[in-house]
């Protein structure tokens, strides 16, 4: 599958709750759920985990309060990367998530396949840093 950036820089391509991945394997659902509460501090039951991203015209999205998605789409822009206000946003602080971040906030080692399966599909500052440096 090819790479599917987010507004916020998730990478959909990555994410177990990504719809044409869960279809794939739905038993992944609980584990999702188990693995967003461990390291993000919520959980959603499993039979709700399915996620058309939010580059989907009229989406079936798990985050409906997200405050990124509206404003880049209201800015006419891809991503945060593209906007004038990128380092100071209030909106994408809200959902920028780095390893780092992660780590420091559960103080305990994470295992390799947990960072590959909840982490790295949103490790988003790494992605919107680069997309700004390619400006």
């Amino acid at each position: 599958m090819e790479p599917i950036l987010t507004r916020c820089g998730y990478r959909c391509d990555l994410c177990l709750a990504y719809k044409p991945n869960i279809e794939n394997r739905p038993e992944n659902r609980q584990k999702l759920s188990d693995g967003w509460h461990r390291y993000f501090g919520f959980r959603l039951p499993p039979a709700e985990i399915c996620c058309d991203g939010c580059m989907s015209g009229d989406p079936h999205l798990l985050d409906q309060g997200c405050p990124v998605r509206p404003c880049v789409i209201e800015k006419g822009l891809e991503n945060c990367a593209q906007c004038e206000e990128y380092g100071g946003c209030d909106k994408l602080a809200q959902r920028l998530v780095t390893y780092e971040g992660v780590k420091d906030r559960v103080a305990q080692e994470i295992l390799e396949d947990d960072r590959e399966c909840f982490i790295k599909p949103y490790e988003n500052k790494v992605r919107l840093d680069a997309l700004r440096g390619e400006r």
